[in-house]
């Protein structure tokens, strides 16, 4: 299928500089990319591309987020991540170009070996909680400014911004905002205190795929440095990963005691994104939660 405007040939001349070669394009396949960005597959006689593109005028620092969390999660070099090809914009369209990794069938031992260096991950630390930048998780802003509580980032950079979101929009029950305000003040004796630990930050299972050396390959980050129960719980939040997962991880880095009783408490903060970009039903499960610890 065409790519929008002129950006076709733009992209065969990105391409042809990068490589140091002429590159043409020589099919364009729309393929799975999550719900944000439309994704296409660039197949050229030098192999096969992925591409994402959305609206630069509405989402202009949306990829050079993205980038930049590839580029910090391929520093760690525990998980695979997509080479960087290009990141810019052209005309009225910004885009993320990036090595195309085929999807492959999980084999048996596939879960556990993504447990277990998910495990790895999260060992890389930093002296604070956050990233000396802002960026996005899908295509709501992210603030990152650096704290030294979890606590204290967790109310001023997650919950705060977005319940003020749901606010403003009218999204969330009135009562619902209060509850977080009571919230605030539990969360030191609910939440066990750990190291920063370098998260993927939007971890379900559309947010990874299988090569075909069967290891695991983190795309569509929302990178910070959090607790590492962000990640985890994450992962739980639309049906879980493979049992072998979290046993690879706890046997390779053991969670604080309890670990599960929190899952729901660190997934307010997936779920606030989820009600301020959809609405709907989200209202009623952040309530849900919110009625379990206040």
């Amino acid at each position: 299928m065409p790519l929008p405007g002129t950006l076709a040939p733009h992209l065969e001349a990105v391409l042809s500089e990068k490589l140091e070669r002429s590159i043409t394009l020589l099919e364009v396949a729309r393929v799975h990319g999550g719900s944000v960005s439309d994704a296409f597959r660039l197949d050229t006689e030098a192999g096969s591309f992925f591409l994402k593109i959305n609206l630069a005028d509405q989402f202009p620092s949306l990829f050079s987020s993205e980038a930049n969390g590839l580029h910090i999660l391929r520093q760690a070099a525990e998980l695979r991540v997509p080479e960087l090809i290009a990141q810019g914009e052209h005309e009225d369209t910004t885009y993320l170009l990036l090595e195309y990794i085929a999807p492959a069938e999980e084999d048996r031992d596939f879960q556990s070996r993504f447990g277990k260096r998910l495990a790895k991950l999260h060992r890389h630390s930093h002296a604070t909680f956050g990233l000396e930048h802002d960026n996005h998780i899908g295509l709501l802003p992210q603030v990152n400014t650096p704290h030294l509580d979890w606590c204290e980032f967790l109310i001023h950079c997650r919950f705060g911004p977005l319940v003020k979101m749901a606010r403003d929009n009218k999204r969330i029950h009135m009562g619902d905002a209060l509850r977080f305000e009571r919230l605030y003040g539990k969360l030191p004796s609910l939440i066990p205190a750990e190291l920063p630990a370098l998260l993927h930050g939007d971890l379900w299972k559309n947010n990874y795929l299988a090569d075909g050396e069967g290891e695991a390959v983190l795309i569509d980050p929302a990178v910070y440095y959090g607790h590492r129960e962000m990640d985890l719980a994450m992962t739980k939040l639309f049906g879980g990963f493979d049992r072998d997962f979290y046993e690879a991880y706890q046997a390779e880095e053991p969670l604080e005691q309890d670990w599960e009783e929190r899952i729901d408490l660190c997934n307010l903060y997936p779920l606030l994104v989820h009600l301020n970009l959809f609405g709907g039903s989200y209202a009623d499960r952040v309530s849900s939660v919110l009625r379990q610890y206040v």
